[in-house]
């Protein structure tokens, strides 16, 4: 006996309604390919897409591609009666109360919001799962590189312990042509923008905010803990000279601005979670250190998978619509099989979030000190009195200052100790009368 699989599937199911909700970048090149690959997407799904509503702020203007009559100011009316809706409008209001209400109405969402999932992650899950629809956002954290599924899914059986990342395109392809090329910050920032990279405000990403929402929505979801980007402690990298690149390429390190999301087995608070964002010393041997441009790569540390790492472009128009069009087909066919919503366990609520004063690291200090005896004393006394070790220390001859002072400059790797000891550590240094500046404090990752 033979049976057919494929029999009423297809042309013979009653098409699924999708509303797109914004019609940038993104939003216009999602509503085109759900137009111009219906007939590949059927077979896919089982059941054929109809682009029911493309929600803009102006539809008079004319969209190429897309059918006027699609087109619609009223994102509420839009949501009515749609099995799947797209979310690529972007911020917090109205985004929210438009994805709620089209999850309590028993639609499906796909969004590639960042802001509004690090903000509201656990609330908006704990709808869907209500619900029983899904809620999925591969395109939020890393563009085109499939990770939300194989950390929701793939990873579901297994224990995630450490996720480290570069998850912003902008500040890789910065710090990449600081390192490769030489340049200065300004002149990387200002190639960056040229080229589309970055933003004429840069802030978002310079400023570490945008990797804080990913490292937040990563975290909730390997850790199943409502992590909020409040509770992700972040740096920038607008401090970074092309001295202190330098320095790190002469002691075989690469600075990269990385989001790391860790459980952590005991701290002077306690054992918790730890997300947080800030430019970090990389070994050029470890995986991550190859990342060039503006391309992205998530590194995983799992208890039974071991090390995987994820790798590709996490920007543009074209890379976001590939991994919003994969989670409108995930869903889609979950709508046709009749699948369940998010989760079967609730998040952890009381997740204790540790402060980044807790966190064990490593840091690489480097001073401009005065070539005289006893300075090395001096500064192995500020480290023996706080209860922090040096690793390695190796000095160099510097420059004869105006007043004929001679300086040296002094670079120490330290031993492992929470941050609040080696940042108190630091702030004594800089006291020191033999210490001319603080030149640079990174911290060291990936070892």
């Amino acid at each position: 006996m033979s049976v057919d699989f494929n029999s009423g599937k297809g042309e013979d199911m009653q098409a699924l309604k999708v509303a797109v909700l914004g019609c940038g970048v993104v939003g216009s090149e999602v509503a085109a390919r759900i137009q111009d690959r219906a007939d590949g997407l059927a077979e896919r799904i089982g059941a054929p897409l109809e682009l029911s509503a493309v929600v803009v702020r102006d539809a008079s203007k004319p969209r190429p591609g897309i059918d006027p009559a699609l087109l619609t100011t009223d994102a509420e009316a839009a949501i009515t009666g749609a099995d799947i809706v797209v979310e690529l409008m972007g911020g917090i209001a109205p985004a929210k109360s438009l994805i709620l209400a089209a999850l309590k109405q028993g639609s499906s969402v796909v969004t590639a919001n960042k802001a509004l999932l690090a903000a509201s992650y656990g609330e908006l899950m704990s709808t869907a799962d209500a619900a029983g629809v899904r809620l999925e956002h591969e395109a939020a954290v890393a563009g085109a590189i499939p990770i939300i599924r194989p950390v929701g899914d793939s990873l579901a059986g297994d224990r995630i312990e450490r996720i480290i990342g570069i998850v912003n395109g902008t500040t890789n392809f910065i710090l990449d042509q600081m390192d490769s090329e030489g340049w200065d910050f300004d002149r990387a920032l200002t190639t960056a923008q040229e080229l589309g990279f970055a933003e004429a405000d840069p802030t978002a990403d310079v400023g570490g905010h945008d990797a804080a929402a990913k490292a937040a929505i990563l975290s909730s979801l390997a850790f199943h803990a409502p992590v909020s980007i409040d509770d992700v402690h972040v740096e920038g990298i607008e401090g970074i000279t092309s001295e202190m690149v330098q320095t790190a390429r002469d002691q075989g390190f690469v600075i990269k601005l990385l989001a790391v999301c860790e459980r952590v087995a005991s701290s002077p608070t306690g054992a918790g979670l730890s997300a947080r964002v800030y430019p970090a010393l990389l070994d050029r041997s470890h995986a991550l250190a190859s990342v060039r441009g503006a391309f992205n790569a998530v590194f995983i540390e799992a208890e039974a998978a071991g090390e995987l790492m994820f790798y590709g472009q996490g920007a543009g128009g074209a890379p976001t619509a590939s991994a919003v069009l994969g989670d409108l087909v995930s869903v889609a066919r979950r709508k046709v099989l009749g699948g369940r919503g998010q989760y079967e366990r609730p998040f952890h609520s009381d997740s204790h979030i540790l402060p980044i004063s807790s966190i064990t690291t490593r840091y690489h200090i480097t001073l401009d000190v005065v070539d005289r005896p006893g300075v090395l004393a001096a500064v192995s006394e500020v480290f023996a009195d706080e209860g922090a070790s040096i690793e390695l220390m190796r000095q160099t001859v510097g420059e004869i200052d105006d007043d004929g002072v001679q300086h040296a400059k002094l670079v120490l790797a330290t031993h492992s100790n929470t941050d609040s000891i080696l940042r108190k550590t630091v702030d004594r240094l800089s006291d020191l009368p033999v210490v001319h500046a603080v030149k640079s404090v990174i911290r060291v990752e990936g070892q």
